[in-house]
This record gives structure tokens, C-alpha cells and sequence, in this order.
């Protein structure tokens, strides 16, 4: 197996920049002063980069949602219990969620995969891509095989790669899955855990300490090699983050834009750009999650997320959103006028365009 995510690796292709280019230039030659719609002139420009067409549409909306348990919560980390892993990953697919209720408010599809609840989940409209039963608990030794880690991110991989959709949102349930992530974060990074955990879905400050403590002894415990993501995945991380870095992957596979939803997404999102640095130019941020370690992970991908929100939800709840703002930005270099159709001479920006010009040769 691991040879073929090797292979997929060495297939995603970076941004056309041609296409970025032809698209640079449509934009300047739009109606209107240089630069005045901010990022939704650069998100169509990284749109062209990503499709190699300069007029895009992002009308097929979709959200995939990984639902896993984590054997960590063991250690107190979490103040809800493992069975609302299972309650949630249900009524995602009943649009009784908070990701699953903005999703069908503005339309996109969503599909909910079972990729390490522990129970068995009777509900047909879950896709059942099970590897195990949960994870073990990572604080007593490797939280899953390495075969069970690339067989999840194969698995994420294989569904991205399905979805009939324009862009892609990744998100999650699963109780525990904070610690993993920081885990996962801390070691990446090469970072104390305190200064990448927060209280994800809230605990106490006990509950805070034992989360903390959790993640040190876990990362003493089993060594995870910072340079080798899949040993670190498996080592200290969850069914739910390594299935979601295979979505990032496909997407970058098969050309499509990728949205990233809050602190355990972008953690997720990192370790593909860590197997391929070239998918980096197919990720959009949505929202800036509360948690702590969000920053760091931005920071490390270049990334600046689009909302302000002060959200930390999770479930892939700031997906739905960033699809209305994309779908904004192709709206924006597909329809508005150019100034030879709005028959307005555009002489007159001449002057800020050579300032603009003279600024980004004097950064370079």
C-alpha cells in the first residue's frame, strides 16, 4: 500500500502558472481599481492555477466528514463521553449538526464516512470505510499500525477522488481528536505540546492538565520520527486526521480546490503539504480557528485563513462558507465588465499601476 501512496505522491502536479497568469492579467483589466476586491481577486487567480482555465465555477459543493474514536480519551482528555462520537456521525447525516445544517442551508452535498467509530454504525446513509474499532491508546504505545495509517489515507484519498464536486470541504467528529491533533502538531512542528493544545470542545482545568500530560507522555512513549508523517500519523494520531490528509491529497490529485475547516482540518492539511509540498497551492482556508495550535499550523503552510469568526466547532462547519466566497471570486472574473465594455478609459489608473509596480520591485 505504501508504494502506491508513494506513486499518487509523485503524481500532483503544482498551480499552472500560465493559467495564473492569463487570469492575473483579466483581473487587472477589469473595471475597477487594482486590487480593490483583495483576496477574491487572488482566490480566482489560484482557482486558474488550480483548474488551468481561467473561468471557473465551483457550483458542486461538497463536504466529507471522517468520523473516528480515539482510545486516548482513556486518560480523561475530553468532557464528553466516546458515545457522542457515534451520536454526532448519525446526525450529521440528519442535518442536525452545525457543519451538516450550513451545509444543506446553502446547498452542498455532504457525505459522512465511518473510518474508526467504535461501534457499529446501522445508519445506510454513514459510508462505512472502517479500519478498526477506534484507535488504541497512544499513550501506552502506537496509537495504530503503520499499515492502518496509510490504508486511512488511501482511504480519504479514494473518496476525495470520487466526489463529483468542484471543491471539496474536509472535516471531522470524533471525541479526542483535539489531543491527537496537537500530538500530531506538537511533534511536526518540534514544539512543547502546551504552546500547540488548547481545550477543544472544553474540558476543566483537571480535564486541561491531563490532556497536556496525555500528549507528552504519548510523544515520550513512542518516539514519532518528525521527518516520516506517516510514522508520526500512526504513532500519535487518529483514524479521522489521517483519512483526512488523503482528502487533501486526491484533491491536489485530481486538481480541485480544497477547503480546510478549523484546527484539526489544518493540522490534517499539514501533513499532506509535509508527503507533498505541491499541494499547498490547492488548500483555502476558511475559518481561523479559537484553538491555540491553528496559528502555528497556518503559519507553517503560508496560509492565511478568509473568516474571522471565532469559531471552533469543527466538523467541517467553516467549509459551506468558504464555498459561497469562492463561488464569489470565479463570480467576479467570470461576469464583471472589463473597462473596454464598460467604455471607460482606464488611463487614469496608469499612475497606480506604475506605484504598484515600483512597490513590489522595491519588496523584491
Amino acid at each position: 500500500m505504501e508504494e502506491k501512496l508513494n506513486a499518487i505522491l509523485e503524481a500532483v502536479k503544482p498551480l499552472d502558472a500560465d493559467a495564473m497568469e492569463a487570469a492575473r492579467k483579466r483581473q487587472m483589466a477589469l473595471a475597477k481599481p487594482p486590487g480593490s476586491l483583495g483576496r477574491l481577486e487572488d482566490l480566482s487567480i489560484q482557482l486558474a492555477g488550480i483548474t488551468g482555465q481561467v473561468h471557473n465555477t465551483v457550483n458542486r459543493q461538497h463536504l466529507l466528514v471522517f468520523a473516528a474514536d480515539n482510545g486516548v480519551v482513556e486518560e480523561g482528555v475530553s468532557s464528553a463521553p466516546q458515545s457522542v462520537t457515534l451520536m454526532q456521525t448519525i446526525n450529521l447525516t440528519r442535518a442536525k449538526t452545525g457543519a451538516s445544517v450550513l451545509a444543506k442551508h446553502f446547498g452542498c452535498g455532504i457525505t459522512v464516512c465511518d473510518v474508526g467509530v467504535n461501534a457499529v454504525i446501522k445508519e445506510p446513509a454513514v459510508l462505512n470505510r472502517k479500519i478498526a474499532f477506534g484507535t488504541q491508546n497512544m499513550t501506552k504505545g502506537s496509537a495504530m499500525t503503520r499499515q492502518q495509517a496509510v490504508q486511512a489515507i488511501l482511504t480519504g484519498l479514494e473518496l476525495a477522488k470520487e466526489t463529483p464536486a468542484d471543491v471539496l470541504g474536509i472535516g471531522e467528529m470524533g471525541i479526542g481528536n483535539t489531543t491527537t491533533s496537537s500530538a500530531v502538531l506538537s511533534v511536526l512542528l518540534n514544539v512543547e505540546p502546551e504552546k500547540v493544545t488548547g481545550r477543544g470542545g472544553g474540558v476543566t482545568d483537571e480535564g486541561f492538565r491531563k490532556k497536556k500530560a496525555a500528549i507528552q507522555k504519548a510523544i515520550a512513549v513512542n518516539q514519532p520520527n518528525p521527518e516520516d508523517v506517516v510514522d508520526v500519523l500512526a504513532k500519535v494520531g487518529g483514524f479521522d486526521i489521517a483519512a483526512m490528509c488523503g482528502a487533501f491529497l486526491g484533491c491536489a490529485l485530481t486538481r480541485r480546490p480544497v477547503v480546510i475547516d478549523g484546527f484539526i482540518s489544518a493540522v490534517a492539511a499539514l501533513c499532506a503539504v509535509r508527503l507533498c509540498p505541491d499541494v499547498r497551492g490547492f488548500l483555502v482556508p476558511s475559518h481561523a480557528s479559537f484553538e491555540i495550535g491553528y496559528c502555528l499550523a497556518m503559519e507553517e503552510m503560508g496560509l492565511t485563513p478568509i473568516f474571522q469568526l471565532g469559531m471552533r466547532l469543527g466538523e467541517g462547519s467553516g467549509c459551506p462558507l468558504a464555498f459561497q466566497v469562492l463561488s464569489a471570486a470565479c463570480a467576479i472574473l467570470n461576469d464583471m465588465a472589463t473597462f473596454d465594455q464598460a467604455g471607460i478609459d482606464d488611463g487614469y489608473l496608469e499612475e497606480i499601476r506604475q506605484g504598484d509596480k515600483f512597490s513590489v520591485e522595491a519588496a523584491t
